[in-house]
């Protein structure tokens, strides 16, 4: 299959960034699974940009992309939010920047100006030391697996403020982008059950509708672009 989608993703050294991408549409279908972290996503090139902020996705949906099409997106880490939109009213929703020059933007505000892919970390600590992003240390603590000494209901309640979901939504989405990646590269479904503790074949075939908005088979097959269904640790060409 051609690849719609010519996309790059490298690490941060932030604590406030998950990851960083780079897009270049080639043009036609391309589907936009789940995802469970909030983005500020810069559209255009040199000239002039749009920036948007865009929250946890719930739902995937299919796009038709226009060729030329290029993006560079920030993917902020669990914990990470902007006190000024809270986190619940982002799910499932965009937030267009006013512009107000050929890379100029308004957040909170406030103008700021757009970043290139590679540096986004400027931006960022400018945020952060404007206080527009605020990060809760607990949070990723939490998602990552670790048990630090508050209550469930608290940690629950920090989770939720933070990212807009509950941990067991974060984890059902993380794990059906997991699963797509696998599938993408080939393995089996069965492979795929046994690797990332689904229950059965029907659950993975349930995240898979649910999420990812393709089944098992379709993404062996790569009969559509999937866009951002990468691991995590990803680098270079996914």
């Amino acid at each position: 299959m051609t690849r719609m989608l010519d996309l790059r993703v490298r690490a941060s050294d932030s604590p406030y960034v998950e990851r960083v991408w780079r897009s270049v549409a080639a043009g036609g279908p391309m589907a936009s699974v789940a995802g469970a972290h909030q983005e500020i996503v810069v559209w255009g090139g040199p000239g002039a940009v749009r920036v948007e902020v865009r929250g946890p996705e719930t739902r995937p949906c299919t796009l038709d992309v226009p060729p030329g099409l290029t993006a560079v997106g920030i993917v902020l880490a669990h914990g990470t939010s902007m006190p000024h939109l809270p986190a619940p009213t982002l799910v499932d929703a965009t937030i267009a920047c006013p512009s107000t020059g050929p890379r100029r933007f308004v957040l909170r505000g406030e103008e700021w100006t757009a970043p290139a892919y590679d540096d986004v970390e400027m931006l960022v600590g400018r945020l952060v030391r404007g206080g527009v992003l605020v990060r809760d240390p607990l949070v990723d603590d939490v998602l990552g697996g670790g048990a630090p000494r508050v209550g469930a209901r608290s940690r629950e309640r920090r989770v939720r403020a933070a990212t807009g979901l509950n941990r067991r939504v974060i984890h059902g989405i993380e794990r059906a982008r997991a699963a797509a990646v696998l599938l993408s590269e080939g393995r089996t479904p069965l492979d795929v059950v046994g690797l990332l503790d689904f229950h059965d074949h029907p659950h993975l075939a349930h995240a898979m509708t649910r999420f990812v908005g393709r089944s098992a088979s379709g993404l062996r097959a790569r009969d559509v672009d999937v866009s951002l269904a990468y691991k995590a640790d990803a680098q270079g060409r996914s």
